[in-house]
């Protein structure tokens, strides 16, 4: 068994009738400190391996932040939204659809030519969906709140 299969199973077990009554209670919404924190660790990751050399501390906080990710994928499972393979799916298809020159043969005269794709490419994604962006400006004030509210759970305020 893959370590991602039985991080998978260790999930869904937490998540379980038999697993752990706080991660069972979790939703979308609650666990929204959690992954903007969990971000902002793997930012101090990467930024003591950049100084130190040593990678122990972002190998760990990626690990946070992906068990992130696969809880919010067992919740949408448990809702009927969505699967864990859906979202590895999606960002698969994304990438492959977004780098022509890697996955097609596309070629480009120079990177502002590749840049330009890029942006036609997810111009396209975006069809029909623009009014999703106008969530983002409140998603990002709501980061910056959360990321306060951990500065003080953390003793940084």
């Amino acid at each position: 068994m893959s370590e991602l299969q039985h991080l998978k199973e260790v999930v869904e077990k937490l998540r379980a009738e038999d697993g752990c009554p706080w991660d069972r209670a979790q939703t979308h919404t609650s666990l929204k400190a959690a992954c903007i924190e969990e971000a902002a660790e793997v930012i101090a990751g990467i930024n003591i391996l950049e100084e130190t050399g040593n990678a122990d501390n972002l190998k760990e906080e990626l690990g946070d932040l992906l068990l992130q990710v696969y809880m919010h994928a067992q919740i949408a499972e448990e809702e009927g939204l969505f699967t864990l393979e859906d979202v590895a799916r999606t960002i698969s298809d994304k990438m492959i659809r977004r780098h022509p020159h890697v996955f097609s043969g596309a070629e480009f005269a120079d990177d502002a030519e590749r840049k330009a794709a890029w942006d036609k490419i997810k111009q396209q994604e975006k069809q029909g969906k623009e009014w999703q962006e106008s969530y983002l400006a409140a998603a990002m004030n709501e980061s910056a709140d959360l990321i306060g509210v951990a500065k003080k759970r953390k003793g940084f305020q």
